[in-house]
């Protein structure tokens, strides 16, 4: 097999060391020469491996995607004029009963001189960081929404069914309510009193919810719960202050500010401002990366998968890909699914009656990723289809669709043949 790559190196990645390989042509230009070495993975062994890269004349590295411990070999090694290449581990599986750190890091230089290895996306570094921060204030999020199911059970062991009449437990009236039990209210009357806007139209309801068994050890629970709810939001803020920060302040490589790319985005039916970071924070800014819309769906993993053995096709689930991506898709192609009168929508609620809503959702969530690649592509915005794309495509089925739910409900319909 031809040798496209001179000089490169292998890289078996470890959370406490490295082990890593270099192949060159052997002395007097007859064969390939092989040299391996074991590095700690702290920068400073990380460093001193670079410099024997560079003292070796490697040009090109590929490692394994392993879990996050590449991360920090990735960074040392960007600074230098290396070409770098993350592959998937699965794809690059050693024989079985040949399995070792010295043997994976040499099985992967040889695969990348003979030009055998694909890499995967990698985001620069300001994406990086976005990555980080809307992960995070993910999380933040779901913790957020734990404490308040928390401060639910709690009330619920004591007997108090405020949820049960005020629609959000968390707002300003359910948190003067929450409040005052904490600090020794137990008077119905009185905690219904502090009900706000709309909800003093339910006084009585309310008094006959906010009586029960609350004990001291309930208070204390909710008293902890709300004062968690209260740092979490504050860290909520923070991340979004340094979240539109970095929107403001970042361009893309082909020169689309952040803040552009995300309003953009934000036209898309089902998307929001958060979701358009999140979004942005895992496919990046600069859509050259992705040569079409269905590599882009490919890597994210939001397409079927191709299975297809003897001319049978097997299962067509979608493969393993970006999960967080993934999951924001999902969420927007739901939020899709309510709104009237869009493209989105009909083609939701058109696949769910046949697939059904799950999968409906999935399809949905691709066709929102096909638009985003296209809408960051040319720089411009959302362009709805309308409600009625399907029926102004196909009027003919629609039409004797129609006929056909009449004539099941007992009508006789007949055509006028010269209209």
């Amino acid at each position: 097999m031809d040798v496209l790559i001179e000089r490169c190196a292998g890289i078996d990645i470890g959370k406490h060391e490295v082990v890593a390989c270099v192949r060159t042509p052997a002395p007097g230009g007859r064969g390939r020469r092989k040299q391996t070495r074991t590095f700690a993975s702290f920068t400073g062994a990380l460093e001193e491996m670079a410099d024997w890269f560079t003292d070796q004349g490697v040009t090109d590295i590929a490692m394994e995607a392993t879990g996050s411990y590449w991360k920090p070999v990735w960074y040392v090694l960007e600074e230098r004029s290396f070409h770098l290449e993350l592959v998937n581990a699965q794809q690059v599986k050693i024989l079985p009963g040949h399995k070792s750190d010295v043997l994976d890091a040499e099985w992967l230089a040889e695969l990348l001189e003979h030009g055998l290895l694909r890499g995967g996306f990698v985001p620069p570094a300001a994406i990086r960081e976005l990555r980080d921060l809307t992960r995070y204030r993910k999380r933040l999020i779901q913790s957020h929404t734990a404490e308040g199911q928390r401060i639910d059970k709690t009330l619920q062991d004591a007997g108090i069914k405020l949820d049960s009449v005020a629609s959000d437990l968390l707002g300003v009236s359910g948190r003067a309510m929450l409040g005052a039990l904490v600090a020794g209210e137990r008077d119905p009357d009185v905690l219904a009193g502090l009900a706000r806007g709309r909800l003093r139209r339910k006084l009585p309801e309310l008094r006959q919810a906010l009586r029960g068994r609350f004990r001291e050890h309930h208070a204390l629970l909710i008293g902890m719960s709300l004062e968690h709810l209260v740092y979490l939001e504050a860290a909520i803020a923070r991340l979004d202050e340094r979240v539109d920060a970095l929107m403001a302040t970042h361009t893309s490589g082909v020169g689309v500010p952040f803040a552009r790319a995300r309003d953009h985005l934000d036209t898309i039916t089902g998307v929001g401002k958060r979701a358009a970071e999140c979004i942005l924070a895992e496919i990046g800014v600069d859509m050259t990366r992705f040569p079409t819309a269905a590599h882009l769906a490919s890597w994210a993993g939001a397409c079927p998968g191709n299975n297809i053995t003897g001319g049978k096709r097997g299962s067509g689930k979608t493969t393993h890909g970006d999960v967080w991506l993934l999951d924001i898709l999902t969420q927007c192609a739901w939020a899709a699914a309510h709104t009237r009168d869009t493209y989105l929508a009909a083609q939701f609620w058109r696949l769910a009656r046949r697939i059904g809503k799950k999968k409906a959702a999935i399809a949905v969530a691709h066709s929102i990723l096909v638009i985003s690649w296209h809408l960051l592509a040319d720089d411009c915005d959302y362009d709805d289809l309308g409600g009625d794309y399907y029926t102004r495509r196909n009027p003919d089925r629609q039409r004797d669709r129609l006929i056909a739910q009449l004539q099941g409900l007992g009508y006789r319909v007949t055509l006028d043949k010269a209209a």
